[in-house]
């Protein structure tokens, strides 16, 4: 039966893939594009710091010669989907060698200009025409540079019309990263033209608006994904600083959301200065972000216990991630991977256990099969995701792909003495379905120093038969040996460095996986403890200690 929650979002679905359909028609006709057409400043009131837009860029410290390209085969070339994505966002930008000759890169934009400036479906796609906007303007002093009047006229003028295009189509955008791109791109056109002052007033209503409705009271995105958090520190940082640039006042409620921001990231990101692989998270390296800060030489106030349910235990050499939250709302789910209580394990500054990471740099294969419950270190029952996704074809156009059911977070409990640090949960998602409830404890042994874990399935009545499966997934690169006895792994982290693991159940096995959390599909490994329930209560106790 369709619940009345799923029914109002599959017609809210309809009318945002009919609306969609119906403007996509509308856009190319002439009259739109007459209606993009507005005033053109006859200059910018500043230019903003170029390096701002590092922090949103894939920066690189090295700088590519824009002289030794040719303005014609640059645009002519075939190029993948992602590529044309990354060509037509100008991001690249950022890693031009800005002491060149700039008529090559007019050439680029001219031309770009010439043949693009009329709506194209993925030229034109919200994200990248925002991005586009914001790399234009942080890079403008280096385009304009010693150019004639009819260039610039014609580069603020592409600029207005694109700008009033994303603001026209702003309040239709449901995807909350593509909003605070719009946002940031609105707050930049409204700064630099002050014929478009109205446009920074406007998105800083809209942005209060996102703030409010998109983060916890602790700054930690709603979605429950570290991705989330990252990406909207970035785009909030570099608008601090462009109204900065700019001489403003800068609000106090985006002051606020930075400083909680920046210390909910300070608190998860792991000793490999990334971020753990939860609910929608992908591998990323986080050193130039940090430079960027330091660059602002932004403060970042003392950590927390936990932030967004994720709970760090740390002593000596071990580091453990652990996401003991409920699932966010319908409408915040469409990166939600179905892993609570699933954990990463660092040992010596190095990633052993893992989570399978989120294939959306991948494929939409990569990205679906990354949200099962399979690829998290985390228990399974008879081979099911603890969470449904909606398999509707029109919602999952509109919004991506729901979750469908939820479940909610039982009896959390952190503990930190002399003796252990520890936290322990529990989940419900099992109990309609089978009539599980799981519970999961996992504690760092201060005095034997060691990781010692502790997964209990309970249930009401023995009247069916469960199989269940507790996976540790192994960071590619790190192989596992069974030991004679079957009950011990050794976990070959390199050849001087080794963990044991071990557990009281007789199937304990390694099986192949696959880790979607990078640029491509790679082959890992997977500790794997199964069995079937024979009563109401199953204990499965683990164990990871250091070899000597």
């Amino acid at each position: 039966m369709i619940s009345l929650k799923t029914a109002y979002y599959y017609i809210l679905a309809v009318k945002i893939n009919f609306t969609k359909f119906f403007k996509k028609i509308y856009f190319t006709t002439g009259f739109y594009k007459k209606s993009l057409i507005s005033k053109v400043p006859s200059q910018f009131f500043f230019f903003p710091n170029p390096f701002l837009i590092s922090s949103i860029s894939d920066y690189k410290k090295f700088a590519f010669q824009i002289n030794n390209l040719d303005p014609k085969k640059f645009w002519e070339q075939e190029y993948s989907h992602k590529e044309k994505r990354e060509l037509h966002n100008f991001l690249w930008l950022s890693s031009i060698d800005r002491k060149d000759d700039s008529s090559t890169l007019r050439k680029i934009v001219s031309l770009w200009n010439l043949n693009n400036l009329k709506y194209k479906s993925l030229i034109w796609e919200t994200s990248i025409i925002s991005k586009r906007i914001i790399s234009w303007i942080l890079n403008a002093d280096i385009i304009l540079k010693n150019s004639n009047f009819d260039f610039k006229r014609n580069f603020i003028e592409s600029i207005v019309i694109q700008t009033n295009h994303i603001k026209k189509n702003f309040k239709y955008e449901i995807d909350h990263q593509k909003k605070i791109e719009v946002i940031t791109a609105l707050i930049l056109s409204g700064l630099v033209f002050k014929e478009y002052e109205e446009n920074y007033e406007y998105s800083l209503k809209e942005l209060e608006k996102l703030i409010e409705t998109f983060f916890d009271d602790k700054g930690f995105p709603l979605t429950r994904s570290p991705n989330d958090l990252l990406n909207y520190t970035k785009y909030f940082l570099l608008i601090k600083e462009v109204i900065k640039d700019a001489q403003k006042y800068v609000p106090e409620v985006l002051e606020n959301i930075i400083e909680k921001n920046l210390e909910c990231l300070k608190q998860i990101t792991t000793p490999n200065n990334s971020l753990p692989l939860f609910n929608g998270s992908v591998e990323k390296d986080l050193t130039n972000f940090y430079e960027y800060i330091n660059h602002f030489k932004i403060k970042i106030k003392k950590q927390k216990i936990s932030t967004g349910n994720i709970y760090v235990l740390k002593n000596k050499k071990d580091v453990i991630y652990f996401e003991a939250g409920d699932p966010p709302q319908k409408n915040y789910s469409s990166c939600y991977q179905s892993g609570p209580l699933s954990f990463e394990y660092f040992f010596d500054g190095q990633k052993v256990i893992t989570n399978s990471g989120f294939g959306v740099n991948i494929s939409k294969k990569a990205r679906f099969l990354s949200r099962f419950t399979s690829s998290q270190s985390a228990l399974c029952l008879n081979d099911t995701s603890i969470v449904g996704f909606e398999k509707n074809n029109m919602m999952n156009k509109a919004y991506g792909f729901l979750i469908k059911r939820d479940f909610k977070i039982l009896d959390l409990e952190h503990i930190n003495n002399s003796n252990e640090i520890k936290v322990k949960a529990g989940h419900n998602a099992y109990l309609k379905n089978f009539g599980c409830i799981h519970n999961r404890a996992i504690s760092i042994d201060k005095i034997k120093n060691k990781i010692v874990g502790q997964d209990k399935i309970m249930r009401k009545s023995i009247n069916s038969r469960i199989k269940y499966d507790v996976r540790f997934h192994l960071y590619p690169g790190i192989t596992a040996v069974q030991t004679l006895g079957g009950s011990n792994l050794l976990i070959q982290i390199n050849k001087n460095k080794a963990l044991l693991f071990s557990t009281n159940e007789k199937s304990l096995k390694i099986e192949k996986s696959i880790f979607f959390g990078g640029q491509k599909v790679l082959d890992n490994y997977c500790i794997v403890i199964s069995g079937i329930m024979e009563n109401n209560e199953k204990i499965i106790n683990w164990e990871i200690v250091k070899k000597i």
